[in-house]
């Protein structure tokens, strides 16, 4: 048995163009890996809702409502030399009930698999729970991006404590401008930057952001909250703008049209990066208890931001040991006055800012591409183990 030659991944994931996280997490991840000498260069199967002009990594398609494409794609794959298959779970990415249509793809593919977990539930419906449940007793292992959710895994969902792995969540580290020459750039000379970005919905809790940022304004009237990014396409599709509209007219309400302004658009990654850098404090006021993990509060730890966080799971394990403070839910009051305290103390922030980097310099994309290598090269190598055995 060979073990120490280049290895054949294939990703299953939505993909850019494809406008969504989980496509930009995947791209990331794959562009990494593709410099790790232990893996091939990994191709994908992209998950579809329309059409989209892909690049040439991605090697075929599974159409989203489509069940019988489920099953094509994972035929095809059994003819190839693929050795591994990752799946990039998120409930609203495959059709059925839940999603329920990946077990069509699954229960046809006779090469071994390993599941990333991009939303852990403390509370799932039972139909939910299942589909974590059956794809965990298949997969060869199963990635978690926070320490807070083995636990759940374990005790809500049953799975065996042996197959699951902790990788966290990667950020792209890129050396950019000063703070203070950024915001000369973006026209925020001398303004104290709050932002907050990702695809906007009701769940984001912004409304309590801007209550608070009405609150901040009378004693720090150079406070400017962005609000970047466009509405996500889902509750576009459903309610158009109406959440954005509701915002923009409570800003008008609290007369603070010069301490708020929304940037409407889907963010490159370098856009992300630059306000990121001229932020002076990032803030997640998220309504959900039960957010295990936060790709945008993951990229604020990559660059050192302080952060202003209700206390879901993943900002209460990010913000530990003093990288930033975390408010109430749903309370504006609470969230002002976490952030005038960190306005008024700039040794405070600047002590935060070093903390948070620390923790951020290991979650960079080519730490976390070296750790997914290492996770393949071991299920492979137990998946050919356990083979052996059942042949012998």
């Amino acid at each position: 048995m060979m073990l120490n030659r280049a290895r054949n991944v294939v990703f299953v994931s939505t993909y850019p163009p494809r406008e969504c996280g989980l496509a930009t997490f995947t791209q990331d991840l794959v562009n990494e890996l593709e410099d790790i000498k232990l893996v091939n260069k990994p191709k994908v199967i992209a998950i579809s809702n329309g059409y989209y002009q892909y690049d040439d990594r991605v090697i075929m398609e599974i159409y989203q409502y489509e069940r019988d494409s489920y099953i094509k794609a994972a035929k095809q794959l059994n003819e190839t030399d693929t050795e591994l298959v990752v799946i990039e779970h998120e409930y609203g990415i495959f059709g059925g009930d839940w999603g329920d249509y990946i077990f069509d793809f699954t229960d046809n593919l006779n090469i071994p698999f390993i599941t990333t977990l991009h939303t852990v539930l403390l509370e799932p419906s039972n139909k939910q729970k299942e589909i974590i449940k059956i794809l965990a007793e298949k997969s060869q292992k199963v990635v978690t991006m926070a320490n807070n959710t083995v636990k759940i895994l374990t005790e809500v969902y049953g799975i065996d404590r042996g197959k699951i792995e902790v990788i966290p969540h990667g950020v792209p580290y890129k050396i950019v401008e000063p703070r203070e020459k950024l915001k000369e750039r973006y026209g925020f000379k001398g303004r104290q930057i709050i932002s907050t970005f990702g695809l906007i919905s009701p769940g984001k809790g912004l409304e309590y952001g801007i209550e608070a940022i009405a609150k901040v304004a009378k004693k720090h009237p150079d406070v400017l909250y962005l609000i970047l990014g466009q509405t996500h396409p889902c509750v576009k599709k459903e309610y158009g703008e109406s959440y954005r509209e509701k915002l923009e007219e409570l800003v008008r309400r609290l007369g603070v049209e010069t301490n708020v302004c929304f940037v409407n658009k889907y963010l490159t990654k370098d856009e992300v990066i630059q306000y990121l850098q001229l932020s002076d404090i990032y803030m997640t006021p998220y309504l959900s208890r039960e957010q295990a993990v936060s790709g945008t509060l993951a990229y604020a730890v990559g660059y050192g931001k302080v952060i202003v966080s209700t206390p879901y799971p993943y900002a209460k394990e990010m913000l530990a040991d003093g990288r930033g403070m975390l408010a109430e839910f749903a309370d504006s009051e609470s969230l002002a006055k976490c952030i005038n305290y960190i306005l008024d103390h700039p040794e405070v922030q600047s002590e935060m800012e070093k903390k948070t980097l620390a923790l951020g310099r290991t979650m960079t994309w080519k730490n976390v591409a070296n750790q997914y290598a290492r996770l393949f090269m071991k299920a492979i190598e137990e998946a050919q183990l356990k083979g052996d055995m059942l042949v012998g």
